[in-house]
C-alpha cells in the first residue's frame, strides 16, 4: 500500500495529459488507413508484448484474484469500449475538438469521487473544476453542424473513462502498475482476438484485416508505445492521489491536444477557443500551486489543553 502523495501524482497525471494526445494524434493518422478492430488488436497486443518481459525479467506481482481480478477485466472491457469510440471519433474530428468535447469527464470524475468513494472535495477544487469545466465549454465548437452523430461519441468517451478511473481507483493500490497494464493486455487481446476472428467484417464494420505497409507498421508501433506509457502514467498518478484531486488537472490535456493538432494537421482553434483553453490550463495549474502549498504547509505543534468548561470542550 502506497500512502497519497498529491504532488507526485499531479505530475504523473501532467505526463498522461502530453502522452495521451500524441497516442490520439497517430491514430488519426492511423483512422484511414487500418480497420479499427485491427488498431486495437494491435495497440493492446503491444501493450502486452511490452510489458511482459519486464516482468519477467523484474519478477513483479502480476497475478491477481478475486475481487481485483473481476474489477481488472471490468477495467479492461471499459478500456477497449473508451479507446474504440476515441479512435472512431477521431476519424470525423480535429483532434483539439475531440479531446475538449471528452473534457465533461473530470468534472464526472470529481463527482463519482465524491459520491461513491466518499472522497473529500474541497470548495476550492470543486470551483476550479467548475471554472475548468466552463472553459472546455468555450472550446466546444458546433461539431453537431458538421459531423452528425460522430460527434456525440466523445461524450461517450467521457462517460466511460470517468467509471474506467473509479474501477482503477480501487484497485491501483493494491497491484503494481506494469503488472496490471500487463494483464489488461493480455485479457483485451483475448477479448478482441476472438471477435475478429469469428464475427464477419460484412456483419460489422471495421472487424476486416489489411497487410500494413512499412510506415503504417511504425505508426502502429508508436500507438502502442504511447498508449501503454499513457496509461501506466495514469495508474500510478491514482496510486498517489484521489480522483478529485487529478480531475482538474486533466483539463491540460487540451492545450496539448491544440499545439499537437495544430503541428501536425494545422488546425488552429478560434478567439473563443483559444479563450478557453487559457481558462483550463488557468484552473489546472492553480490546483498544482495549491497542492504544493498544502505539503509545504507547517506542521502544528502539540495541541494545548482545552480549558475546562469551554466551548471547545
Amino acid at each position: 500500500m502506497h500512502k497519497d502523495n498529491p504532488v507526485l501524482g499531479i505530475l504523473l497525471m501532467l505526463g498522461f495529459c502530453i502522452v495521451a494526445p500524441m497516442g490520439d494524434a497517430v491514430a488519426k493518422l492511423l483512422g484511414g488507413q487500418v480497420p479499427l478492430g485491427q488498431l486495437l488488436f494491435v495497440r493492446f497486443g503491444i501493450q502486452a508484448l511490452l510489458l511482459i518481459p519486464i516482468i519477467l525479467v523484474t519478477g513483479r506481482v502480476w497475478r491477481t484474484r478475486g475481487r481485483v481480478l473481476g474489477l481488472t477485466f471490468v477495467r479492461t472491457l471499459l478500456h477497449i469500449l473508451g479507446i474504440g469510440m476515441m479512435f472512431s471519433a477521431l476519424r470525423y474530428l480535429p483532434l483539439a475538438d475531440a479531446v475538449a468535447i471528452a473534457f465533461i469527464m473530470p468534472f464526472l470524475m470529481l463527482l463519482l469521487g465524491h459520491f461513491v468513494l466518499g472522497e473529500e472535495v474541497g470548495m476550492r477544487r470543486m470551483i476550479a473544476c467548475a471554472v475548468g469545466f466552463a472553459g472546455t465549454l468555450l472550446v466546444v465548437q458546433p461539431a453537431f453542424e458538421q459531423v452528425g452523430w460522430p460527434a456525440l461519441l466523445p461524450l461517450g468517451v467521457a462517460v466511460n473513462f470517468s467509471v474506467f478511473m473509479l474501477v482503477t481507483r480501487q484497485i491501483a493500490k493494491d497491484v503494481d502498475p506494469i503488472g496490471l497494464q500487463a494483464v489488461s493486455g493480455v485479457m483485451a487481446v483475448c477479448v478482441i482476438g476472438p471477435v475478429l476472428w469469428l464475427v464477419p467484417a460484412s456483419a460489422v464494420p471495421g472487424l476486416d484485416w489489411i497487410a500494413p505497409s512499412g510506415n503504417t507498421w511504425s505508426l502502429l508501433l508508436a500507438i502502442g508505445v504511447l498508449g501503454t506509457t499513457g496509461h501506466l502514467l495514469m495508474t500510478w498518478s491514482l496510486r498517489y492521489a484521489p480522483g478529485a484531486t487529478l480531475a482538474p488537472m486533466q483539463y491540460l490535456e487540451i492545450p496539448f491536444a491544440t499545439i499537437i493538432g495544430l503541428l501536425v494537421f494545422g488546425d488552429l482553434p478560434n478567439v473563443m477557443a483559444s479563450v478557453g483553453i487559457c481558462i483550463t490550463l488557468a484552473a489546472g495549474l492553480y490546483i498544482v500551486m495549491r497542492e504544493r502549498a498544502m505539503m509545504k504547509a507547517v506542521v502544528p505543534g502539540p495541541v494545548a489543553p482545552v480549558p475546562k468548561g469551554s466551548l471547545a470542550e
